[in-house]
């Protein structure tokens, strides 16, 4: 894969540059809980079928969008992704995008960043999200 060709998937999967960095500025403003979520929820967005890169921004911006107003709220995790992270985000992506493929592995990785998120006991606290 050229440069180009590298640089043209990379648009379409996380939109224009400036955007996404200016999401990822966003993110990193966000509290320590609310900022793993948007990682958790962000690494598993991945999986998905990129439709063009202007859709594909606009999810994470309204990501971004929906974590800082329930942060400002104090709202907790638990209560913006319900029991089931993984249905969320799936509902959330339907707007954006065909959907794609995700591995097992990558729905346990998101259940458990966000149970870490919400506070929950899962017996691996202090464990970043990988």
């Amino acid at each position: 894969m050229s440069d180009e060709e590298k640089s043209g998937f990379i648009s379409k999967m996380i939109g224009p540059k400036k955007r996404w960095w200016a999401y990822k500025a966003r993110v990193k403003e966000l509290p320590g809980n609310y900022r793993t979520a948007a990682e958790a929820i962000e690494q598993y967005l991945m999986y998905f079928v990129p439709t063009d890169g202007d859709s594909n921004a606009l999810m994470f911006e309204d990501l971004a969008d929906l974590l800082e107003q329930v942060a400002a709220n104090g709202t907790p995790i638990r209560e913006v992704v319900g029991e089931d992270p993984v249905e969320f985000v799936e509902a959330f992506v339907q707007n954006y995008s065909e959907g794609g493929y995700v591995p097992p592995r990558a729905r346990k990785r998101l259940t458990d960043a966000i149970e870490r998120a919400a506070g929950e006991n899962t017996g691996k606290e202090g464990k970043t999200v990988s």
